[in-house]
């Protein structure tokens, strides 16, 4: 099974801002459906509540340390990320996609094969980080830059990276 981390980063780090994305890009939106349209997204139990329902055509698996946890029949509950990855395993999944926030990211980053970001060309207040990473460790597969326009305030690049 493919572990891939999937995120959309700021100039400066920021992925998130009180509990949600500090931008809207539809077309990023439309990126993330596609990409992860039927596969499995592992996610914290805050970015899970700040989505606030389970996305259609993919399971969600949420990592919370909340014993009674119970957020909607469809979405599987998990104590840790390493059971977050056996639930997923079991499902017979192919590519699980690591969906935020800051610590589930950070745990999954030594271990991830691969890496779909969105770079976002602004700094962007916010008080949630992508982890730094060595880039010289991935090698960068795809990538697809979109200008600013009157639906999208930030100029930003999809960015596909393999671990090298």
């Amino acid at each position: 099974m493919k572990l891939s981390i999937l995120a959309a980063v700021s100039a400066n780090g920021v992925i998130g801002k009180g509990g949600e994305l500090p931008w809207r890009l539809p077309n990023e939106l439309a990126y993330v459906k596609r990409t992860t349209m039927g596969h499995t997204l592992l996610m914290g139990r805050k970015t899970y509540e700040s989505i606030g329902r389970p996305l259609p055509g993919r399971t969600s698996i949420v990592v919370t340390r909340q014993a009674d946890y119970a957020p909607h029949p469809e979405v599987v509950v998990v104590n840790d990320f390493a059971s977050g990855l056996a639930a997923a395993r079991e499902r017979g999944e192919s590519e699980v996609f690591v969906f935020g926030g800051e610590s589930l990211y950070a745990e999954a980053l030594p271990e991830a094969d691969r890496l779909y970001l969105t770079r976002v060309h602004a700094e962007i207040e916010g008080d949630a980080f992508f982890p730094a990473f060595d880039e010289n460790a991935w090698k960068l597969l795809e990538e697809e830059r979109h200008e600013a326009d009157e639906r999208h305030a930030y100029a930003f690049s999809f960015q596909v990276y393999e671990r090298a």
